[in-house]
């Protein structure tokens, strides 16, 4: 895994246990949650696809995010 490279919505690269903020309002799907643009998630996981990212949000325990709305904090 160490050949893929993760980018944020910038091109910034991103790496395990990085924090991100959103960059857009984002519904969590299976409930009523809406995450806030602006929103920091601390601590990331880079998962096998470089388009997505495991994290933890306040209100959310596992979480799957699309890199394209997130960026670097």
């Amino acid at each position: 895994m160490s050949d893929v490279v993760v980018r944020d919505s910038n091109g910034t690269e991103l790496k395990d246990g990085d924090s991100v903020t959103l960059i857009k309002d984002l519904k969590v799907k299976g409930s009523s949650i809406v995450l806030k643009r602006g929103t920091l998630i601390r601590n990331i996981r880079l998962t096998d696809d470089p388009a997505e990212i495991d994290c933890r949000a306040e209100k959310v325990k596992d979480l799957v995010l699309r890199t394209e709305f997130v960026k670097k904090a």
